[in-house]
């Protein structure tokens, strides 16, 4: 450990994906066609408006009933066993980047794609 200093290393293991659109939209803004867009810059007002009305009752549903989906409360038991890591090291700090990794995994099966994390290493 780096006297106190806090290091992660993560291991980048997400399915890399790349479609013909997005590839012509990434050439766009490299090229600056997106650059001169009104409301460039301002935050987007979304709202609730988004969401179809399923999907809108469905997470008020489980707003109102204080329900936690399994992989929000992995993604926080992930955040606490990150932060005792740095408190441990040898064997014992090998030990717990296998635990990590067990709850990264059981995130990345049960969370949106988008929001999967990646596994860590020593």
């Amino acid at each position: 450990m780096n006297g106190g200093k806090k290091e992660e290393f993560e291991v980048d293991e997400r399915i890399h994906y790349s479609d013909h659109m997005s590839e012509i939209i990434k050439k766009a803004e490299r090229e600056g066609h997106f650059d001169d867009l009104p409301g460039k810059g301002k935050p987007l007002r979304l709202g609730q408006d988004y969401m179809n009305p399923p999907e809108k009752q469905l997470y008020k549903t489980l707003k109102d009933n204080h329900f936690v989906p399994r992989w929000v409360e992995l993604a926080n038991e992930i955040d606490h066993l990150k932060e005792e890591l740095y408190a441990v090291e040898g064997k014992e700090r090998r030990k717990k980047v296998k635990e990590i990794n067990k709850q990264i995994k059981a995130y990345n099966d049960t969370c949106p794609p988008s929001l999967q994390k990646n596994k860590i290493t020593e």
